[in-house]
């Protein structure tokens, strides 16, 4: 909490990458940003599948029906409007080549940086408070 709150109020911009498994407590984090970018074969949720199947159902095996049910990949939370963008991989995943991936972030960070760089801190915020607060915000 004390890290949260921290970061709720550092006057720089912050943009986060999901590189992996961003979930429960880390996902909370990771939400404390101005910008939040998945990578494509990434997933960002609350709650992994096994772990909601299981609480669910009583049954891990369900995790398949739970990561559905979540909507955790790069792509539904776009149209969810909880991630700001999806980060291209490589075929087969970021860790087969690291500086395919590696270079497509340092290409989102050099177009979000300067636009957020131009916003008033007090805006910058703001914003970035109003952006946590809607996470989870139900919508159609």
């Amino acid at each position: 909490a004390f890290n949260l709150r921290e970061m709720t109020n550092l006057a720089t911009p912050i943009i986060g990458f999901v590189i992996g498994e961003g979930g429960s407590g880390g996902a909370l984090g990771i939400g404390v940003v101005d910008k939040v970018y998945v990578l494509e074969n990434a997933y960002y949720s609350v709650i992994s599948p096994e772990g909601c199947a299981a609480i669910l159902w009583k049954d891990r095996l369900k995790s398949d029906l739970a990561a559905q049910a979540l909507k955790i990949t790069a792509n539904e939370l776009v149209k969810l409007g909880l991630i700001d963008g999806v980060v291209k991989e490589p075929m087969g995943g970021a860790h087969k080549e690291p500086s395919f991936a590696a270079n497509n972030i340092s290409k989102v960070i050099k177009k979000e940086l300067p636009e957020l760089l131009l916003i008033d801190k007090d805006l910058l915020l703001k914003k970035r408070y109003e952006k946590y607060r809607n996470i989870g915000k139900y919508c159609l």
